[in-house]
C-alpha cells in the first residue's frame, strides 16, 4: 500500500515562507525577510555598518561638523526657505529648486541639532542604496558586486559623503535605474526627483531601449519634475535665482585645465588659486581661454552621446546603467568644476552597472576606485599643499585627472561597442532588447 513521506524534510520545506526564487532554487534577497539572508549579504552589510561608523566619527572628529558646509551653508539655507524663499544673491547657491526638499529635510528630525540631522538623513539614504543594489544583485543572472563597489567606494572618501548631500541625489538616481527595467513610468518619476535636486539624474533615463518602455519611462520623468518644480515654485519665491549664480562661475583648480594651469606655475605661469563661487578657482592669463575649451570638450561630448542615442541598436538590461554612467562621466570629466563629492555620484552609477553582469563598464568602475583613491589625497589629506602649488602632490591631482580621462574615453568606447552593431547589419539591426530575461528584473 503507498504511503506518503512525511518525514522532517518534507515538513521543513513545507514552511518555508514565500519568496522569489532564483534559477538555482536561492531566494531572493529581502531586507525585510531575515530568512532570506545569507553570507554573502552579511558581509556586505556588515563591512557598511562598520566603515559609516567610522564616516560618522570622522565628521565629528575633524571638525567637520562645526566648520564644514552643512554647518556654515545648509543650515543657513533651510533657515531662509523655512521662511519661504531660496537664497537671494548667495553666490553659493547654484542648485535647481528640488535641493530646497532636501536641505530642509534635517529640519524634520526631531530632538537634535542640524548636523546631526543632516547626518541621519545622510545614514538612511546610504542604507536604502545599499539595500536596493543588494536586492537587485541577489535576482538570477545578477551580482552582489555592486552592492560591494557601494561599500568600499564611500569610505575612500573619509567624511565628505556625510559631509555633502549628494548621497542624497545618488539615492534617486540608483533607485530609478533598479526600479526601470520593471516600472518605467515609476523609473523615470524617481530620476526627475534626482534631477529636480541636481541635474546630472536625469541620464537615468538616457539609456533606455526604444518604444514603448522610453516612452513611459520620459513621460513619467516629465510629469514628475513639472509636479516636483511647481511645487516648489508656488511654495517659495527665487526659485530660479540659481541659473545666474551658476553663470558666473570660473575655472576651478582641480578641473582638467584648472589642474594644468596649476602645474604650469612650476614653468612661468603667473595667476593664483582664489575662492570665489563657492569653490576655488584659479584667475590669471589663459584662464578664459581654459574654461572656452572646457566648454566646448562639454559640446562635443554632448554631441557624441546624442549619436550614440541615435545609433544604438542592441540594448541590454545593463545599457540605461551604463549610458548613464558614460554620460556622467562626460560632463564631470569635461566640467569647469569637479569636486570631490562628484566622486558619489559616479560610485552609486558604478555600483548599479556591476550589478549586471554583462556590464560593458567594469574596467570603468576599477579605474573610478583608483581616481577615487587619488582624490584623496588631493582632498582631504593635503589639499592647502595643492593649493599651495607642492610639485607632488600637483602631481597626483593631474594623475586624478588622466585616470579620470582614461575612465570617460573607455566608458564610451565600451558603450559604443556594446550597443552599435558593425558593418552594414547594424543599419537594419532591431531596436528591441535582447536580454529580455535580464530586463524583467530589478
Amino acid at each position: 500500500m503507498p504511503t506518503t513521506h512525511t518525514g522532517p524534510e518534507s515538513r521543513t520545506d513545507s514552511r518555508q515562507p514565500d519568496g522569489d526564487l532564483g534559477a538555482d532554487g536561492a531566494r531572493t534577497f529581502s531586507p525585510w525577510r531575515v530568512t532570506t539572508w545569507n553570507q554573502r549579504v552579511l558581509a556586505p552589510v556588515g563591512y557598511w555598518a562598520c566603515t559609516r561608523l567610522l564616516i560618522i566619527m570622522m565628521v565629528f572628529t575633524t571638525g567637520e561638523n562645526a566648520h564644514g558646509e552643512v554647518h556654515l551653508l545648509y543650515r543657513k539655507w533651510a533657515h531662509l526657505l523655512q521662511n519661504g524663499s531660496f537664497p537671494v544673491g548667495d553666490s553659493t547657491w547654484q542648485y535647481p529648486p528640488g535641493a530646497g526638499a532636501v536641505i530642509l529635510a534635517p529640519t524634520l528630525v526631531p530632538g537634535v541639532n542640524y548636523v546631526q540631522a543632516f547626518i541621519v538623513v545622510t545614514f538612511l539614504a546610504d542604507a536604502v542604496i545599499l539595500g536596493a543594489l543588494l536586492r537587485a544583485g541577489s535576482r538570477p543572472g545578477r551580482s552582489l558586486a555592486g552592492a560591494w563597489v557601494w561599500v568600499l567606494m564611500l569610505p575612500l572618501m573619509q567624511y565628505i559623503p556625510y559631509a555633502r548631500y549628494d548621497i542624497i541625489v545618488t539615492l534617486f538616481a540608483v533607485l530609478a535605474l533598479v526600479l526601470l527595467p520593471r516600472y518605467k513610468a515609476l523609473g523615470g518619476a524617481v530620476a526627475a526627483i534626482g534631477a529636480a535636486v541636481k541635474v546630472w539624474p536625469a541620464f537615468a533615463v538616457f539609456g533606455m531601449p526604444w518604444g514603448r518602455g522610453l516612452r513611459s519611462a520620459v513621460l513619467g520623468f516629465v510629469a514628475s519634475a513639472a509636479a516636483l518644480i511647481g511645487i516648489m515654485s508656488l511654495l517659495f519665491s527665487n526659485s530660479f535665482g540659481f541659473l545666474q549664480e551658476q553663470s558666473g562661475r570660473g575655472v576651478e583648480f582641480e578641473s582638467l585645465g584648472g589642474s594644468a594651469l596649476l602645474a604650469a606655475k612650476h614653468f612661468g605661469w603667473t595667476g593664483s588659486v582664489v575662492y570665489q563661487y563657492g569653490s576655488n578657482e584659479v584667475v590669471g592669463p589663459y584662464v578664459d581661454v581654459v574654461g572656452r575649451v572646457l566648454v566646448g570638450l562639454s559640446v562635443v561630448g554632448f554631441c557624441w552621446l546624442l549619436l550614440w542615442r541615435v545609433r544604438a541598436r542592441v540594448f541590454s538590461a545593463a545599457t540605461p546603467a551604463d549610458a548613464a554612467l558614460a554620460a556622467v562621466l562626460v560632463f564631470v570629466t569635461t566640467s569647469r568644476v569637479i569636486s570631490p563629492q562628484y566622486f558619489i555620484w559616479l560610485a552609486g552609477l558604478g555600483a548599479v552597472c556591476v550589478t549586471f553582469r554583462h556590464s560593458s563598464q567594469r574596467l570603468v568602475v576599477g579605474l573610478l576606485v583608483v581616481a577615487t583613491a587619488l582624490t584623496t589625497v588631493e582632498f582631504p589629506f593635503f589639499y592647502e599643499k595643492v593649493l599651495q602649488g607642492h610639485a607632488g602632490f600637483t602631481a597626483v591631482l593631474l594623475l586624478r585627472n588622466l585616470v579620470l580621462v582614461a575612465a570617460t574615453v573607455l566608458s564610451c568606447v565600451q558603450l559604443w561597442r556594446s550597443t552599435v552593431p558593425r558593418g552594414k547589419t547594424g543599419r537594419g539591426a532591431s531596436r528591441a532588447p535582447v536580454d529580455t530575461a535580464a530586463g524583467t528584473g530589478g
